[in-house]
């Protein structure tokens, strides 16, 4: 059975309670921030912050008005980032859920680079690569994601993907009703269909999603050429050319959302580290 989360953007009233349920539940860290001007904490994700909400400030009149949405992994069904990943780490599980084996993981961070929404995060102290599981652990057995268990407004709700979709559809209905001629439902058909939709009140532009999210050349690229030179040259020039053809394109994943400023404490390179030894 198809499962899915649907975030109902319209219900959010900023309680930020799925944040502290994720970080509960996954024992994920918290983390020292700095106020930058907004009541938004924390300003972006890292290895120890899977999901956040964002705080959009909107000009309505003479007044300003908050406008809110959960930031997490989309769980895409043509997911880039499990296709690029060289050791297999990353996998689809019960369908619906994206999920990095942190045993197979190598830190290479192709998957950052690839995703679409730009969320995954690199562990400087496990050289791994860290995100949103689904809650698959709790899926697994029976339970709904930990963010939908807290949620009060049911603006995060999970279940069977049809019903998640004629929820939305109906809210959806309504929202049209009461003015919102913008409103739609984002990620029933986007990448495959998402793992996690969202029923939006305004264009996806405006919340920070691409309006039409896609696969990477490189990912196609890295799937049609450089896998299969890898598999014969054992490795090395594949990679070698892989590297070369980054850097010329400038190929880089771009924060897409609010509070783009990346944690320093949890992303960084082993080049870089390389480079602060050796001066």
């Amino acid at each position: 059975m198809a499962t899915a989360m649907l975030v109902d953007v319209s219900r959010c009233i900023g309680c930020r309670a799925c944040q502290v349920a994720c970080k509960e539940w996954n024992l994920r860290h918290a983390e020292r921030t700095q106020n930058q001007g907004s009541y938004e904490n924390p300003p972006d994700l890292s290895a120890q912050t899977w999901t956040r909400v964002a705080f959009i400030e909107e000009a309505v009149g003479d007044e300003v008005k908050w406008q809110f949405r959960r930031v997490l992994c989309q769980h895409c069904t043509d997911a880039a980032c499990e296709q690029v990943c060289p050791p297999k780490a990353i996998s689809h599980r019960l369908s619906t859920a994206v999920v990095i084996d942190a045993e197979k993981c190598t830190g290479c961070k192709y998957c950052i680079s690839a995703c679409p929404f730009d969320v995954p995060r690199y562990n400087v102290q496990t050289n791994t690569v860290e995100k949103c599981t689904l809650c698959v652990d709790r899926i697994s057995n029976g339970q709904i994601p930990a963010c939908a268990k807290v949620c009060a407004p049911e603006a995060v709700m999970f279940g069977e993907r049809s019903i998640m979709v004629a929820i939305a559809k109906m809210r959806l209905g309504k929202l049209k009703k009461r003015g919102f001629k913008d409103a739609g439902l984002y990620g029933e058909k986007e990448l495959g269909g998402l793992g996690v939709m969202f029923l939006l009140t305004s264009s996806p532009s405006f919340y920070g999603f691409p309006e039409k999210p896609t696969v990477p050349l490189s990912v196609n690229i890295w799937q049609d050429v450089f896998k299969p030179m890898i598999a014969v040259a054992g490795g090395g020039a594949g990679l070698a050319a892989l590297v070369s053809l980054l850097g010329s394109t400038g190929y880089k994943g771009s924060q897409r959302g609010q509070g783009s400023q990346r944690s320093q404490g949890d992303e960084g390179s082993r080049g870089d580290k390389g480079k602060k030894q050796s001066e």
